[in-house]
């Protein structure tokens, strides 16, 4: 009779083991709420200085929860965001709207803003870019 001697045993049942736990480990990982950008960043190319300008960036919760924005911080006062306050459902959709003042800008600006939420990646970044140009300079 053919026995497979016990050692062999034991490393096939230790790998058998792992495999389920990283398994389990990778659906836990999916778990929960999933924020996912149509776009991350929108270039407006050259503007001219006082100019304002805004994007709407659109997400969708592509998790398996409800999506929670706690907050929505960008890196300076000419930049101003609002977004939905409300959870969004699994598949369902929302927007954050940003606006850009170039007022006492010039030059190249990339106006970062960053969104606080309970989803698997808890801080998303979007930004607007653009190229501030004296009035009359266009």
């Amino acid at each position: 009779m053919n026995r497979i001697p016990m050692k062999k045993l034991l490393i096939f049942g230790l790998i058998l083991t792992l495999s389920s736990v990283l398994a389990v480990a990778q659906e836990k990982a999916a778990d929960g709420p999933v924020i996912t950008f149509e776009e991350s960043s929108k270039d407006f190319g050259d503007i001219t200085q006082g100019d304002k300008v805004e994007n709407v960036f659109k997400f969708e919760n592509t998790g398996n929860a409800p999506l929670i924005i706690s907050n929505v911080a960008a890196t300076c006062g000419c930049t101003v965001p609002s977004w939905p306050r409300e959870p969004i459902a699994p598949g369902k959709k929302g927007e954050i709207k940003v606006s850009f003042n170039s007022a006492g800008k010039m030059g190249k600006q990339n106006s970062v803003v960053r969104i606080y939420s309970n989803a698997s990646e808890p801080i998303e970044k979007v930004s607007m870019i653009s190229n501030v140009l004296p009035k009359g300079g266009r």
